[in-house]
């Protein structure tokens, strides 16, 4: 059985498929992830991805079996492993188009990372959060740089120092989570953020994606000649000159035919 599932089209879904163990990260699921992360296109055929999980869960965190490997692994091994961790994470991150997550049950560990990296999170209401991993002696390391990016550095200092569970109510006011439904409408509004990212031109939206990353906590005047020169490009874009005459002429641009 695949450790993740890829449902192609404009509209990708993956669902991360090791419900037997609570769609724990091993070897072979965040190869798959890093492998899928490296696919997508940046030619406007994959608009969305959602990430989803098989099951009851979204995702535990890291598989036991895995873990015990560890406990035998010398630094040099814990370098490998946690650098192959680590670039799948960064891959998924640097995917050039909206990530959004669909979380049911719990995201914990590193599934509360993968809730840090989308875009968007749509949780049900009985969802519950953790940053876990110093309640077993290790440390969030991996995830910590999308964590601070997406919930401030005083939200990360309680909930990554404390390890403690926290539900989708608290995930939202914290930034991690977007939108709290019950779990019949999780679906539903996960394609509502679909149908609204399907409105943009894809090319604006990769280049924004980008260079959100690029000016995240620096000054201003330290990202002028950067943020001027993205918005020069994507105007002379195919995309940012249709877009432009599009409204002019109040007609659909060419992305919406």
């Amino acid at each position: 059985m695949a450790a993740l599932l890829i449902s192609p089209g404009p509209v990708t879904t993956l669902t991360l498929n090791r419900p037997d163990v609570r769609n724990a990260f091993n070897e072979e699921l965040i190869g798959a992830l890093a492998d899928f992360a490296k696919s997508v296109p940046d030619d406007g055929s994959v608009r969305a991805v959602v990430l989803a999980g098989a099951g009851s869960i979204f995702c535990a965190g890291a598989d036991v079996q895995w873990m015990a490997k560890m406990v035998g692994y010398s630094h040099e091994e814990n370098l490998a492993d946690a650098r192959t961790a680590a670039s799948m994470f960064l891959a998924l991150d640097s995917i050039p188009v909206p990530l959004i997550g669909r979380v049911q049950g719990a995201a914990l560990g590193g599934g509360a990372g993968l809730a840090a990296i989308c875009d968007v999170v749509v949780a049900a209401e009985d969802a519950v959060f953790g940053f876990t991993e110093v309640v077993l002696g290790i440390l969030p390391a991996m995830i910590s740089p999308y964590v601070v990016s997406k919930i401030g550095l005083s939200a990360a200092r309680e909930w990554c120092l404390n390890g403690a569970r926290f539900s989708a109510a608290r995930a939202k006011e914290i930034g991690l989570v977007h939108d709290v439904v019950s779990a019949e409408r999780l679906d539903l509004t996960v394609e509502r953020h679909v149908q609204q990212f399907r409105k943009a031109a894809p090319s604006a939206v990769a280049a924004t994606k980008r260079l959100l990353r690029e000016v995240a906590g620096r000054k201003p005047a330290d990202v002028m000649a950067i943020t001027v020169d993205a918005i020069a490009r994507q105007r002379v874009s195919p995309e940012g000159q249709d877009g432009l005459r599009a409204f002019l002429e109040k007609r659909p641009p060419k992305w919406l035919a």
